[in-house]
């Protein structure tokens, strides 16, 4: 059965990687979600997926050149679907507290070593803290991120978010010891689904929102998909 993950919660119905999003998410039933994670100036983790400010919020200026306890005061309704009401930049913490997913894709951007190795364990401690260390995975496309990940949170899983095809995917997941390959669906042919499978890992495929690419995909065998709509994706897969 091809599970689902809301992306950035559910992107194409609510302002992405925001409470309101998640929680968007959860009222289809869906109870796994994928989301970015970038740190604040003060060592947060903070959910949201550009480096800058923005695209989402309309704001100037860089997530790490701000404290947490102001980008949670910015409004990230800017640029995704029309919504009535606020809905600031959610700390990780927060969406631990407030949801009850039974699984969570945290996608760590790319990054320095150091601001590498910050992120994994203050996603450690925080997983810890909530007692999910086994419903979370670090993914990232970054491989300073998932060297850090292996080194200094071996305990947590990990996975590869692949986008292109100039490397062999199989192979850099295999080099990290990741169990989950988040493969974009236009690198899914039936050949490698099988390929990673047989590796022994999990391949998630995004951003899948088309209800005929949703049924193909799920025809091949993947083992989730990762869509804006999850209670389309959820009312696609249930009629099959």
């Amino acid at each position: 059965m091809t599970q689902i993950y809301g992306h950035r919660g559910a992107k194409g119905e609510a302002p992405e990687n925001t409470l309101t999003s998640f929680q968007q998410c959860l009222k289809h039933g869906v109870r796994r979600c994928e989301l970015d994670l970038h740190l604040s100036a003060d060592n947060e983790l903070m959910v949201i997926h550009d480096p800058t400010l923005k695209r989402t919020t309309g704001r100037r200026g860089k997530v790490f050149e701000q404290q947490a306890a102001d980008l949670i005061t910015y409004d990230a309704r800017k640029g995704g679907p029309g919504w009535v009401s606020a809905s600031p930049i959610p700390r990780l913490a927060e969406l631990f507290e407030k949801c009850d997913f039974e699984h969570w894709q945290l996608e760590v951007k790319s990054a320095s070593r150091t601001r590498a190795v910050t992120t994994v364990l203050a996603i450690r401690e925080l997983a810890q803290e909530f007692g999910l260390l086994d419903k979370v995975t670090i993914t990232s496309s970054s491989r300073e991120v998932l060297g850090a990940a292996a080194e200094f949170t071996p305990d947590i899983s990990r996975g590869l978010v692949a986008e292109y095809a100039w490397l062999d995917p199989l192979k850099v997941a295999q080099n990290y010891g990741c169990n989950l390959l988040a493969l974009n669906w236009t690198l899914c042919t039936p050949e490698r689904l099988i390929k990673a499978q047989r590796q022994g890992l999990h391949v998630s495929v995004w951003t899948v929102n088309e209800p005929a690419l949703m049924r193909r995909l799920a025809d091949f065998g993947v083992d989730s998909l990762i869509t804006d709509f999850p209670g389309l994706a959820s009312a696609t897969l249930e009629n099959r």
